[in-house]
């Protein structure tokens, strides 16, 4: 075999290499960024102080590319990109430890998905309150928190 040949071999043994690296860290970093749609996986990181690592948030800082739309079609957990996001702020992830703070978004974050998957602004089902639960995600979803007309969110100060 002449050198051109078997450096020609080596570099598509290389770019194959390359290309099952990439591959594998496009399947790691999609299946983190799913899991950060999960509240009770929040509290866990934030219990176990992986927000206090300064390593750790520049990871997540790195994490944001997944907001493009190349990226963004392949996640199934849409909630996770948003918590990406609040996981920036410092008072978001210090609540996280609370597990009551959890519980919380866990809940809103259920009826959302319960209510607003079928909502039909032209036929609202009998007991259903979409103003409300709008109101509750954008509370849970948005920094700093306010106040539910239904009573149980934190109020501007992180605090019940």
């Amino acid at each position: 075999m002449s050198e051109l040949a078997e450096g020609k071999l080596l570099a598509s043994k290389t770019t194959s290499e390359a290309e099952k690296q990439d591959k594998r860290r496009f399947q790691i970093e999609l299946e983190f960024i799913q899991c950060l749609a999960n509240p009770w996986y929040l509290n866990d990181l934030a219990q176990k102080e992986y927000f206090e690592d300064q390593t750790f948030l520049n990871y997540l800082e790195y994490l944001k590319y997944w907001k493009r739309p190349e990226y963004a079609k392949c996640i199934i957990y849409p909630h996770a990109l948003h918590f990406l996001d609040l996981l920036q702020n410092h008072k978001f992830r210090e609540c996280l430890k609370d597990y009551d703070v959890a519980s919380e978004i866990h809940s809103n974050q259920y009826y959302h998905w319960l209510k607003w998957r079928h909502f039909d602004e032209g036929n609202v089902g009998e007991g259903s309150r979409p103003n409300e639960l709008r109101d509750n995600v954008e509370n849970v979803n948005g920094i700093p928190f306010n106040e539910n007309p239904g009573g149980g969110m934190l109020n501007g100060q992180g605090t019940r």
